[in-house]
């Protein structure tokens, strides 16, 4: 069953706002891109913010919804290699950090049903 147009509008919403975050503090970002991809840190913080930014446009949109709403699930499965490499990175910190680390982990389930939820909500 698809979900409302009030969840897709919250996704590209989530999706909007973590891409602009890519450009307006990409410190964070930079520190998880995993070490084994190709080019600078930067690059790959600034593509996928713009990814993000780009799926979310599409998920806002009705006639883009179903196209945006799979984008964004790929997107999610694709950045869980960034999460697991700040949850190794941050396997030190203080217990509160580590448990925020660790929590992204799962967290990337529920966003990929979430999209894919999001299907179906664009037509009339």
């Amino acid at each position: 069953m698809p979900g409302s147009t009030t969840s897709a509008r919250l996704l590209s919403g989530l999706l909007i706002g973590a891409g602009v975050a890519h450009f307006v503090a990409p410190r964070q970002f930079d520190a998880i891109v995993p070490r084994g991809l190709p080019g600078a840190p930067r690059t790959w913080t600034h593509l996928s913010g713009l990814a993000e930014i780009a799926v979310g446009a599409a998920v806002a949109h009705p006639r883009t919804r179903d196209a945006g709403a799979l984008a964004a699930a790929g997107l999610f499965a694709a950045v869980f290699p960034a999460n697991v490499k700040m949850a190794y990175d941050w396997r030190h910190r203080p217990a509160p950090l580590k448990a925020v680390a660790l929590a992204r982990l799962p967290l990337q389930v529920p966003l990929v049903v979430w999209a894919l939820r999001t299907r179906g909500t664009g037509r009339a």
